[in-house]
């Protein structure tokens, strides 16, 4: 199963901010679409990173209450680790493993946003994808015998 699968079914749908938005901003946009993190783009679309619960609280440690306050440019990760729709979501798993990362944006070929995906969204998969399998052979064991 691919990343596109997935998107097919959840939508290609992207909460986005913009690089001057405060952290309060944001931790109101994440609460607010019940989501753990959110993409930072320009005017034009362009994504320039992420920010994540993680790098609030992170922030929220190092700063305190003064971080509230601070740009979302301040704190967003700029290294994104990115996948294709035709990334297998095995591969995205053992990416997000090994990068420790909880959200990958799905990048199109031509540099354009297509979604991005949570761990949850590619975990739900997996399961459903064994659920399927089982199913299979269960029906092949039960029309063999």
């Amino acid at each position: 199963m691919t990343i596109a699968i997935i998107l097919q079914r959840k939508g290609h749908e992207v909460v986005s901010i913009q690089a001057h938005d405060s952290v309060a901003e944001v931790a109101k946009t994440l609460a607010r679409h019940r989501i753990g993190a959110a993409l930072v783009r320009d005017g034009a679309g362009d994504v320039l990173g992420i920010v994540s619960e993680r790098d609030i609280v992170r922030a929220m440690a190092l700063h305190g209450a003064d971080s509230v306050g601070m740009p979302a440019a301040q704190l967003m990760t700029r290294a994104l680790h990115t996948v294709t729709p035709r990334t297998r979501i095995g591969e995205a798993l053992t990416l997000m493993t090994d990068r420790r990362c909880r959200h990958l944006p799905v990048m199109e070929d031509d540099g354009s946003l297509a979604g991005l995906v949570s761990i949850g969204d590619l975990v739900k998969a997996r399961i459903e994808e064994a659920v399927h399998e089982a199913e299979e052979l269960r029906h092949y064991v039960e029309s063999a015998g």
